[in-house]
């Protein structure tokens, strides 16, 4: 969906600034990686971010579900206002020239939004794997999607990476984050796996003390493997180049799940950070030689 003309809007320059603010602030691996690209694919991405950023606040916010189902509602509106070339927002302002110039589409915006409805109205309780594969696109498959665009690569094999990088920067997350999404009441783990190892518990409290929650993990940490897998292949028939930012994050991305599996999942409060100087190093390799 095209964007519709509208006159500059004058502070243009400071959303631009409050984009990247929140983007430096998150403390991502997505900063580095983006700071690669020339200065308006690495606005546009920042832009991106920020709006993930806030919309994902929205559904983490402790406020009640029909509280955050309104507000979402009301970023549904503004994704509306911007495509209509009036946004109101910063970030939005901040979406308004990439929107027109990388021609960024309106569902991407969107699947998001109903990524983190979701994670607002339905607190996840060990989903089937399909439900959950359909959330990782949301929320994850969609950023891919809007990213490749500022990267200059929408050909169907950039599509085919968005989707399965998407899968495995979102598994990551889940085995990353385990006690933390517990103490939202939230249990991305999948049904299937949770049934094959013998979990009939759904308490995501419970779920983490069970003895055999290791072999669950494990086996979604293959799933995110195979996920990586399927994204290197998929690169090999894309602009090398073009995507440089991508391959930063999933080196990056693979490196956490490599440490996570090394770790294990007895002691869940152990971080499993990636290094400063391994992010620069992989910025370094693969977004700029």
């Amino acid at each position: 969906m095209a964007i519709q003309e509208s006159a500059l809007l004058p502070d243009e320059t400071a959303a631009r600034e409050h984009v990247r603010a929140v983007t430096e602030r998150s403390g991502s691996s997505f900063y580095g990686a983006m700071r690669v690209l020339p200065q308006q694919k690495r606005d546009a991405m920042f832009a991106i971010y920020a709006y993930c950023r806030e919309v994902d606040d929205v559904a983490d916010d402790p406020a009640p579900p029909q509280q955050k189902i309104a507000r979402l509602g009301e970023w549904r509106e503004e994704i509306d206002r911007l495509y209509a070339g009036r946004p109101t927002m910063a970030t939005t302002r901040a979406l308004l020239g990439p929107v027109r110039r990388f021609g960024l589409e309106k569902k991407d915006f969107l699947a998001l939004i109903e990524g983190m409805e979701i994670d607002a109205s339905e607190t996840l309780h060990g989903p089937p794997l399909a439900r959950l594969e359909h959330y990782c696109a949301c929320v994850a498959g969609a950023v891919g999607l809007l990213s490749i665009r500022v990267f200059g690569c929408a050909e169907k094999r950039a599509q085919d990476l968005a989707w399965s990088l998407g899968q495995a920067l979102q598994l990551t997350n889940i085995l990353r984050d385990l006690r933390e999404d517990a103490e939202r009441g939230r249990l991305y783990l999948p049904a299937e796996l949770l049934d094959r190892r013998g979990i009939a518990e759904r308490d995501p409290r419970v779920v983490l003390r069970h003895p055999n929650l290791p072999a669950v993990c494990d086996d979604l940490a293959q799933l995110a493997r195979k996920r990586f897998a399927e994204a290197v292949a998929a690169l090999a028939d894309c602009p090398r180049r073009q995507m440089r930012p991508a391959v930063v994050m999933m080196f990056v991305y693979r490196a956490i799940l490599d440490r996570l599996i090394r770790r294990g999942w007895r002691d869940l409060d152990t971080p499993a950070r990636v290094p400063k100087w391994q992010k620069l190093w992989y910025a370094f390799r693969y977004g700029v030689l």
